[in-house]
């Protein structure tokens, strides 16, 4: 087999194992994000359970830089603090490796099992999370095979005669080994992925042990950086955790590097084969980071506050400067100053998001700073809308196509529903949060988790409805209103429930009774308000009713 089939194989076989991960962590997402998103909000609190819970949220999601990224927004918008989140993030540094040690093993078994399994999963059911539990379970079945095929492509390199000078080469210059492998690693955007294609290499005796550690530790380098340059945009709080990460493991990546040169170390002792030796060396390495971030999380998430803001404190998600799209000079400009005015309605569908994000916290956790800080968001939005609504109609008094005054109207109805969703978390939601705290209330386990997971549903929905604004799809529209339908059966079955705690005479379900109940009538009533957005989409593709009254 010539050397460009040999690498074009090999090149297949890690584009594989990258969309296996991605169908794995995407299927997380999907189908427990926002669950998760929920708990983990209560979980960040200590730094050993945050420590705990990020090694966690790593094996199920594949993926330290998906929790980097997603700890780093709880961060920027205040739902935890930076030192806790910053550990949460080394402990999802270990878990990151402990997935590679567990995608080591001979699970080649489990192929043809996760393959037809997830299948028939996504295939047989339109139920959500049924299809995503379906993905993950094909992307695990790729991930496991294309681990197998990076080992078969791989096995002609065995005879290159151009391969061994490469590798001599960078076995004598470990600085060239240690930056290609960081360069990789950053092209993988994955440090598992990388990390498994060393191990493979050594599996086949292309690399040597010595070598390998050297490009595992670049590897740890190239996984700290991507998360760093993937939140680059996001706002300077969202920075801080991603940016600290990259300055613990990378410069613990540098010190080992040293290390190793200087002491050659030998790693005989960590396994019997030179696969097993660098995986238990990448945990070895991941793990002493998470010991030594636990006292050093402090100052470490001061030095890259200031190198994030220039030495500025931080501005919190919250804190975001008021600006505006609305221009008047584009009035005369259907078209344009539809473009500005539906640029103004996603800002407040932004600022209703953080709304609807931050109630659920307060439910775990309330405080008086936090409670002030979310009404003012609804002044923020009131503030939008009635700005909105002025400009919408002053370009109305102008010549407008029949399409134009169509979606004229279409984002003015969107703004009204937004000002009421905000209205009810406020005038309502908030009043129960600051009743339950007042009164030192707490929800039973089951009511507690019934309540998150209605809460999780409209969140979701609420995105789904904001994209739509924009992309005016058909088949999110009617997703939308499908979900409506899901959640007035999950406030039946949550109702049934909560009577049943009743009848049974549970007392933390007689005093938080009518919280429960009042939370999950404002929730389902915000959901509904969102799903109406998806209205004039529908009723414009002919997939509306007049009535949802049945005749006759």
């Amino acid at each position: 087999m010539s050397g460009s089939l040999v690498l074009l194989h090999l090149a297949g076989a890690v584009a594989l194992l990258l969309w296996a991960t991605r169908m794995v962590r995407t299927g997380v997402e999907r189908a427990y994000g926002d669950v998760l998103r929920l708990r983990l909000r209560a979980l960040l609190r200590r730094r050993i359970v945050a420590l705990v819970a990020g090694a966690v949220l790593a094996v199920m999601m594949q993926s330290a830089t998906a929790v980097s990224l997603l700890i780093g927004s709880f961060a920027g918008t205040g739902i935890v603090s930076g030192t806790s989140g910053l550990v949460a993030v080394f402990g999802a540094d270990l878990g990151s490796a402990l997935v590679v040690r567990l995608l080591s093993l001979d699970l080649f078994v489990l192929v043809p099992v996760c393959l037809v399994g997830g299948t028939t999963m996504f295939l047989a059911t339109e139920s959500r999370k049924w299809r995503q539990a379906g993905r993950i379970l094909i992307g695990v079945g790729l991930l496991i095979l294309s681990l197998r095929m990076i080992g078969e492509a791989s096995e002609p390199l065995r005879e290159s005669t151009l391969l061994p000078v490469v590798i001599g080469y960078l076995a004598v210059d470990p600085v060239s080994a240690f930056l290609i492998a960081a360069i990789v690693t950053w092209l993988f955007h994955s440090s598992v992925a990388a990390v498994l294609l060393v191990a493979a290499l050594a599996a086949r005796g292309i690399v040597p042990p010595e070598l390998g550690l050297v490009l595992v530790l670049g590897a740890n380098l190239g996984g700290s950086v991507i998360a760093a340059l993937l939140s680059r945009a996001a706002p300077p709080a969202s920075r801080v955790v991603p940016v600290g990460n990259l300055l613990l493991r990378g410069c613990g990546a540098v010190v080992a590097l040293v290390g190793v040169v200087v002491l050659a170390p030998p790693i005989d002792a960590l396994g019997a084969t030179a696969p097993a030796q660098l995986i238990h060396a990448h945990i070895l390495f991941n793990a002493a980071l998470a010991l030594a971030g636990l006292p050093l999380a402090g100052p470490i998430h001061a030095l890259a506050s200031r190198l994030v803001t220039g030495g500025r404190p931080a501005a919190g998600a919250l804190e975001v400067p008021e600006l505006t799209a609305l221009s008047e000079a584009a009035l005369d400009k259907p078209s344009q100053a539809l473009a500005n005015a539906t640029r103004e309605v996603m800002r407040v569908c932004e600022t209703v998001e953080i709304m609807l994000k931050r109630i659920g916290e307060l439910y775990v956790d309330a405080d008086e700073d936090s409670m002030k800080s979310l009404a003012a968001l609804d002044d923020r939005v009131d503030r939008s809308h009635a700005a909105i609504k002025l400009y919408l109609a002053r370009m109305s008094a102008r010549p407008l196509s029949e399409k134009e005054a169509l979606r004229c109207q279409e984002l003015v109805g969107a703004c009204v529903k937004l000002e009421q969703v905000g209205d009810i978390v406020v005038r309502n939601l908030l009043v129960h949060v600051r009743r339950k705290h007042d009164r030192g209330l707490d929800f039973t386990d089951e009511g507690w988790r019934e309540l998150s997971s209605f809460h999780a549903a409209v969140a979701s929905n609420a995105r789904l409805a904001f994209n739509l604004l924009v992309t005016r799809d058909a088949a999110t529209a009617r997703q939308i209103v499908e979900e409506k339908d899901r959640l007035r059966d999950m406030e039946k079955r949550s109702s049934s429930s909560h009577f049943a705690r009743l009848r049974d005479g549970t007392v933390k379900s007689m005093e938080t009774s009518a919280i429960h109940l009042d939370t999950i009538r404002d929730l389902k009533q915000i959901n509904s308000l969102l799903a109406s957005i998806a209205y004039p989409v529908l009723e414009e593709q002919g997939l509306l009713r007049g009535s949802r009254l049945r005749t006759g």
